[in-house]
């Protein structure tokens, strides 16, 4: 008994995607450590009209669900100048356990990971931040901090804060 023609394409695809989805995930860059200053002095870098920074943990699972909406409006809004930074606060001695989560979510770019006092770092990026993760940061062309959320935000809330945040400006 065979396929019907109409069939057969389906299959092909299928099985080519079950062979693609097979092949091993390139390895994302091992995250870079560095602190709050190098964070900031990272989001002043020429070429983006908006800077989201999120502060993450594979051990914080809204974090982890998070991620994949965070990843999605990152590469739709990139042609518009909107840039992502990762900062990962797992725990030091953590790196493997954190690059092999990124390389699962398909991270191809460099992201950072928190060094120093939790403190400092905290007060480093934003006073008004009590610490809790995730964390997100949104940033003007400019570096100026726009935007500040604690907790999970959804695609469409994450995508409506950074279509703001890449609106131009009006100068007096």
């Amino acid at each position: 008994m065979g396929h019907s023609p109409r069939i057969m394409p389906i299959l092909a695809a299928l099985v080519l995607a079950t062979a693609v989805g097979a092949l091993p995930a390139t390895p994302a860059p091992l995250p870079s450590p560095a602190a709050a200053d190098a964070i900031l002095a990272e989001v002043k870098k020429p070429g983006a009209s908006a800077v989201l920074v999120n502060v993450w943990a594979t051990w914080c699972t809204p974090c982890r669900e998070e991620f994949p909406d965070l990843l999605h409006v990152a590469r739709e809004l990139a042609p518009q100048g909107l840039r992502l930074v990762l900062v990962s606060v797992d725990f030091p001695g953590d790196e493997e356990v954190t690059t092999k989560f990124l390389t699962s979510q398909g991270v191809d770019f460099p992201t950072f990971r928190r060094t120093g006092k939790d403190e400092t770092f905290v007060d480093g990026l934003e006073p008004q931040w009590s610490g809790a993760i995730p964390a997100t940061f949104l940033y003007d062309a400019s570096g100026k901090l726009v935007r500040f959320w604690e907790g999970k935000a959804s695609y469409p809330v994450i995508k409506k804060r950074a279509l703001k945040a890449l609106e131009p400006k009006e100068t007096p």
